[in-house]
């Protein structure tokens, strides 16, 4: 394999540097680049792009979001937004590019996926520290390596980490279709938050009892695209498509993405029977996805059963859903809490394939890949985290021993609970979130990682 170089400007490039390599710049890629070049080292970032794409990328920069725009919720008091927080704290490249293209979602923080990208790119290729190498990688790292190849790892880097690591385990995953904002029939779809929590940055199409049950028989009787022995696919719950959801009972998704709780019709001035909600793709507000609808159902199908939605009669589809591969390391009695390979020489993982469910977890176990890395090239012992603080839950999640491995988004349950009970539930998860961050400020002023 030829491997071409696009940085050549040997003035930024300090020689007396240890020199680290990460495999991937995706958004856990980019984070533990981030990480070790910040600590002084030289960062070799590698990157398959634009050589090669794996089926679910499609654009050459850095950190690019697939499956959905959103980085879920904004507030501290949830678990994604706590995470973040702490991301924060230990200088998230991800977490920059985020606030300088974020768009209106209400109470979530939503990207223009591009321009996220594109800023992701430029942090981190202006760095005088980090040299990229375009290229796919074939061969197992011996040393002093962050792969983060992600979920959709080449077919031959795969086949080398399985011949190092064992088998890895297999799942698919969905994305949701994007439809034109212009072609939603806004006469009968309306703005909207749940609860009028933020702003009303989401399109909600309403449907009465007979709309549902008409829409639901479709959905679960369409055609999907056949893929190898379906009913043996292992898929991850957060990404299940809307039309195997369905088929576990006609209430399902009535309780699931097309629930009606905290919406008002505003045409009717009643909650509806069920509601789909659409989401912002882009900051112009000219596209939307179709929020939950993650689907593996055949084009001309999605064409059909989704234009039965209330609003979306006239639907233009400027990309359909899609099912694309993800795979994941039996991680348990591989990884330790500091991702670090067990019985390896400075080889840590990062990102989904360790079992990090979602972009921002994804991120968040390559900032601690990273900083663990430069620590053990420094001689130092590796990051404490607190066991208040969702990144280390996630670590311990990833770690610990498990008979049945699967991914682990961040959620409140997988945090240690309070000493005292507390049963407003908002309280509650506030109450965690403040406990968790605030012994993760103390913890890493402590280890030299940020000052006070």
């Amino acid at each position: 394999m030829r491997i071409r170089r696009t940085k050549t400007d040997k003035d930024r490039i300090n020689l007396d540097k240890k020199t680290v390599t990460v495999i991937g710049a995706g958004l856990a890629g980019v984070e533990a680049a981030w990480a070790l070049a910040n600590r002084g080292f030289h960062v070799r970032l590698c990157e398959m792009k634009p050589e090669k794409y794996s089926p679910a990328h499609k654009y050459k920069g850095f950190a690019e979001l697939v499956c959905s725009n959103s980085l879920k919720s904004a507030d501290t008091a949830s678990a994604c937004g706590m995470l973040k927080e702490e991301m924060r704290y230990m200088n998230s490249v991800t977490m920059r590019a985020a606030e300088k293209t974020k768009v209106g979602a209400g109470g979530a923080l939503a990207v223009n996926r591009t321009e996220f990208s594109d800023a992701v790119t430029e942090m981190i290729t202006n760095h005088p520290y980090i040299e990229i190498v375009n290229g796919e990688i074939t061969e197992f790292p011996k040393s002093d390596t962050v792969i983060a190849t992600g979920p959709l790892t080449s077919d031959i880097f795969a086949e080398k980490i399985q011949e190092r690591c064992g088998s890895p385990l297999s799942f698919y995953d969905a994305a949701a279709p994007i439809v034109t904002a212009e072609s939603i029939d806004m006469s009968l779809a309306f703005f909207a938050t749940r609860y009028d929590k933020g702003e009303a940055d989401y399109i909600n199409c309403p449907m009465t009892k007979e709309e549902y049950e008409a829409f639901y028989n479709e959905l679960v009787n369409a055609e999907s695209v056949q893929l190898k022995s379906f009913e043996n696919l292992k898929v991850y719950e957060g990404c299940m498509p809307v039309e195997v959801l369905a088929k576990r009972g006609i209430e399902s998704v009535r309780y699931g993405c097309m629930k009606p709780v905290g919406l008002i019709d505003p045409r009717t001035d009643r909650r509806p029977y069920a509601v789909v909600q659409l989401r912002k793709e882009n900051n112009e507000g000219t596209l939307y996805n179709l929020v939950g609808f993650q689907t593996n159902l055949k084009f001309g199908e999605q064409k059909r059963v989704f234009s039965m939605i209330t609003g979306l009669q006239n639907a233009e589809f400027v990309r359909y859903g899609v099912m694309h591969r993800n795979t994941f390391l039996n991680s348990p009695g591989l990884l330790d809490k500091n991702f670090r390979l067990i019985d390896s020489d400075n080889i840590y993982f990062a990102g989904q394939m360790t079992g990090v469910e979602g972009y921002v977890e994804s991120a968040a176990s390559g900032i601690i890949a990273g900083i663990n890395l430069a620590r053990a090239l420094d001689g130092e012992k590796p990051l404490e985290l607190p066991e208040t603080c969702m990144t280390a839950a996630l670590a311990r999640h990833i770690s610990t021993e498990n008979k049945d491995f699967q991914p682990m988004g961040a959620n409140m349950g997988i945090l240690p609970p309070l000493p005292e009970r507390i049963k407003d539930k908002k309280l509650r998860y506030r109450t965690i979130a403040d406990r968790g961050l605030e012994d993760l400020k103390k913890a890493l002023c402590e280890q030299g990682v940020i000052k006070e």
